[in-house]
């Protein structure tokens, strides 16, 4: 089967997914219940991706990608400069070396954040993780003409300004957990 199938059948399940959507107020994923669409400063973003990351036998947490207008393409959502977020729930406690380690593991192999000022941004993202129960959340917002926002129990909180890093960190996720069309 070609690739042209295989992204005609993900449109059909990304427009699937927007009508269930419209039909109930949240989704359900490793017993993980996130809202369809959330407010924030007036704009309403809507769920357009949720996953549940595990490994081996554990479920570790679950995701989800927010944003204010669903693309059609990878790239789309990395370059828009709308509001979008990815959403973390833990589903068990974690410390937080383990934490780190995982996101410096699991992006240290993206070519977008490899130059030092991606480098030392990514630290400040680092740094001001924390270790988390399960139920906490992490919380990645970007906003335009301000930049990322990093909240949620599993984070003192921190502003990484501007778009740069924001869409390295984007790029990123998505380059390793693909959603869209690339």
């Amino acid at each position: 089967m070609g690739r042209d199938f295989w992204v005609a059948g993900a449109r059909w399940l990304v427009l699937a997914a927007m009508l269930a959507a419209g039909l109930s107020e949240a989704r359900e994923l490793g017993g993980v219940k996130m809202e369809d669409t959330v407010e924030l400063q007036g704009r309403r973003l809507a769920l357009a991706h949720m996953a549940l990351k595990e490994k081996l036998f554990f479920d570790i947490y679950v995701w989800g990608l927010y944003m204010e207008q669903i693309p059609h393409l990878e790239a789309e959502a990395i370059a828009t400069n709308s509001v979008k977020r990815l959403h973390f729930r833990f589903l068990r406690k974690i410390r937080r070396d383990q934490l780190v380690g995982a996101f410096r593991h699991g992006l240290s192999s993206s070519s977008h954040l490899r130059s030092e000022p991606m480098q030392q941004e990514l630290e400040t993202l680092l740094k001001s993780l924390k270790g988390v129960s399960k139920g906490d959340n992490l919380i990645l917002t970007y906003e335009p003409n301000t930049g990322l926002h990093v909240s949620g129990e599993a984070s003192g909180g921190v502003l990484i300004a501007g778009k740069g890093f924001a869409d390295a960190l984007f790029a990123a996720w998505l380059q390793k957990h693909p959603v869209f069309a690339r």
